[in-house]
């Protein structure tokens, strides 16, 4: 099934639809998906993270978008937490529509885990231990990688206060993205680069040096850090052409104008939906 019409599926047999329902949320991640992006909170200010599955706030129909659409397989398998620690209070009915739902999820996701802990979740019934087990998975994966992201701050802090050379800072930065790449919430990853990139206390030359290392990394991973590096308030002049020149010497210019259109939109300067005609309109494919 090809993905716009994955959307409409998902959309339509949203099992909490009712009219006048709103959607933002489930809309705003459906934007993402269409974009081949991380998830993004609402405003578009961060990405996601499984932490935020913890909220109410969050409706059903936008968890379940996360669960069958999230590139970071973490946040798809805590989207479903929510909507199965429900299911056991719900009304025949209404519990009758989720595991719907729950099989639509086993069937699009593009996670492995989340395909599993769905099937699992539906064989059990969704068992109360079943529900646990799936959040002690969870935790077992983030807490080393959130441990190591702790102990990558301190050394983050050891750079501003000059205490720790640039070559052995680039070497940490490197450890740490192989020890928890895959690991820890794409969220938390780029929140600790962006306290980086926004410092004025860590040296021109050591972000430099960073980026030289991110233009290395998968397609999606890097569209998203350096649109990110490249949309920050007062970014200097000299770093904005580096970065630009890097970004034209390595990259092909199909990659080139993906980052440039998810700069624009994080900036502000388009809305999704005329990135998505903007990339159409140009025959640059913003989804991969």
């Amino acid at each position: 099934m090809a993905q716009s019409e994955n959307v409409e599926h998902m959309k339509i047999d949203s099992v909490s639809a009712r009219e006048g329902r709103a959607y933002d949320l489930a809309d705003h991640f459906l934007a993402c998906a269409h974009l081949g992006r991380y998830l993004t909170v609402a405003g578009n200010t961060r990405f996601v993270i499984t932490d935020d599955f913890k909220s109410t706030s969050i409706i059903p129909e936008a968890s379940a978008v996360a669960a069958v659409y999230s590139k970071d397989p973490l946040v798809a398998q805590a989207a479903l937490v929510p909507l199965s620690s429900t299911i056991p209070k719900m009304d025949h009915r209404t519990r009758d529509k989720y595991e719907r739902l729950f099989l639509l999820i086993e069937e699009q996701t593009l996670s492995v885990d989340v395909k599993r802990s769905a099937r699992s979740l539906l064989a059990s019934r969704f068992r109360e231990s079943e529900i646990i087990m799936l959040e002690a998975e969870l935790g077992d994966k983030l807490t080393p990688a959130r441990r190591r992201y702790r102990k990558f701050l301190g050394v983050v802090k050891q750079l501003m206060d000059r205490q720790i050379a640039t070559n052995s800072f680039v070497e940490e930065f490197n450890d740490f993205t192989r020890n928890v790449a895959g690991k820890l919430d794409f969220g938390i990853y780029s929140f600790c680069l962006d306290s980086i990139f926004r410092s004025l206390r860590v040296p021109e030359t050591v972000k430099n040096l960073l980026v030289m290392e991110i233009i290395k990394f998968s397609s999606l991973i890097r569209r998203e850090l350096i649109s990110n590096i490249l949309s920050y308030p007062g970014q200097t002049r000299d770093m904005v052409k580096f970065i630009d020149r890097l970004v034209a010497q390595h990259l092909d210019p199909e990659t080139v104008i993906q980052i440039a259109l998810i700069k624009d939109l994080k900036l502000r300067r388009y809305s999704m939906e005329a990135i998505t005609a903007l990339a159409a309109k140009s025959g640059v494919p913003v989804v991969h």
